[in-house]
Parts: C-alpha cells; sequence; structure tokens
C-alpha cells in the first residue's frame, strides 16, 4: 500500500506537525505500507488561487502542467491522508485551494448522463485527522456536522472515494485536552492498518 499524506499547516512546532510525525512513524511500523510521500502545502508554498480567463478554462485545469506532480502522487496514493486543523468550522484555505484545483473534471471524476458524475478515484481511501480548538462534539452538535458532510459527501463520495475515516480532535488547546493519548491512538491506527 503506498500512502500519500497532505500536510497543512504553517507550523513545523506545532500539534497538528507532532500528528504529521505520528502518522508517519505508523507508517514506517507498519509492514501493509510499501511507501509513503508527503505533501507540505505550505512548505512548498502550493498556490491555493484558482485563476480562470479565456486563456486558462476550468474544464481544462486537469491537464495544467503546474498540478502535473501532485496528480501523479493522487494516481499513485493508495491511502490519502489529510492532517489540518479545523477553522471556522472547515479546512484551511490553502487545502481547500489544492482539494479545488486537484479534484479536477477529467482527473478526479468524469460528467455522464444523470444526476451525478463518475468518479474516477475508486478503490483508494482516505483518513482525515483534524484538530480544534473548541470541543470535540463541536462540529456534530452545533454545525451539523458540516466538515464531515463536506469531505466525506460533498467530495470524497462524489470522486468515487467510499473508505473514508475521520479522527476529529477537539480541546487542543486546553492543558487537559489529552494530546498525548491522542498522538497514540493516531500512531497505534497507522501501524496496525491493512488496506
Amino acid at each position: 500500500m503506498n500512502a500519500l499524506i497532505i500536510y497543512t499547516y504553517p507550523n513545523h512546532k506545532s500539534l497538528n506537525y507532532a500528528f504529521l510525525q505520528e502518522v508517519m512513524k505508523g507508517c514506517n511500523d507498519n509492514p501493509s505500507i510499501k511507501d509513503i510521500q508527503i505533501v507540505d502545502l505550505y512548505e512548498e508554498q502550493f498556490n491555493p488561487l484558482l485563476v480562470f480567463h479565456e486563456h486558462k478554462r476550468r474544464r481544462d485545469m486537469f491537464r495544467d502542467p503546474k498540478l502535473e506532480k501532485y496528480r501523479e502522487q493522487i494516481r499513485w496514493a493508495d491511502k490519502i491522508v489529510f492532517v489540518y486543523p479545523i477553522w471556522w468550522g472547515r479546512p484551511p484555505a490553502m487545502l481547500l485551494g489544492y482539494i479545488d484545483q486537484l479534484f479536477a473534471a477529467n482527473f478526479a471524476y468524469k460528467d455522464k448522463k444523470g444526476l451525478f458524475p463518475e468518479g474516477l478515484l475508486k478503490g483508494k481511501s482516505v483518513v482525515c485527522i483534524s484538530t480544534m480548538k473548541g470541543p470535540t462534539k463541536y462540529p456534530l452538535l452545533w454545525l451539523n456536522n458540516a466538515h464531515k458532510i463536506l469531505m466525506k459527501r460533498a467530495l470524497f463520495s462524489f470522486v468515487g472515494i467510499k473508505q473514508v475515516k475521520f479522527f476529529e480532535f477537539g480541546n487542543m488547546e486546553n492543558k487537559k485536552g489529552r494530546q498525548g493519548k491522542k498522538l497514540e491512538k493516531v500512531y497505534q491506527y497507522f501501524r496496525k492498518i491493512a488496506y
């Protein structure tokens, strides 16, 4: 199994970075995982802005040569892991910009007759690891699970990815937030996971 990890946080001395380290450690200790690649969107200075005009059309985005490296990583991956904070009830704009550009028509899905397109990323699975300052149940109770609906139903299901696992960790700025236990939980998950 090949694992692609997409890390979206601007600070390498952060809890999000510690989660990234535990994912990598768990993957390296798992004999089912053959290889891993990491995309650090802030470190790579990924440009999240969508630009369209008469010479650059949205429907041609799947051929943009500047994004080919990222498309190749997605093609290569069996499991795609996202590590990011939840800001204002959703992933950061940097990650959403990556999604807007990479999960494009004729790469991630293909329009066909009927209500829904054909997902072109079938057979892959996703793990979303997110942190937030508020309580763990905040997205469920206050936002009607908007984060999970956005990621699972509006994005991954649309492109053919049915297997999606979430780790939503709340109270991460609290001294009693049990950060150590949560880091260990992520490590153990990736150490044992099989495709």
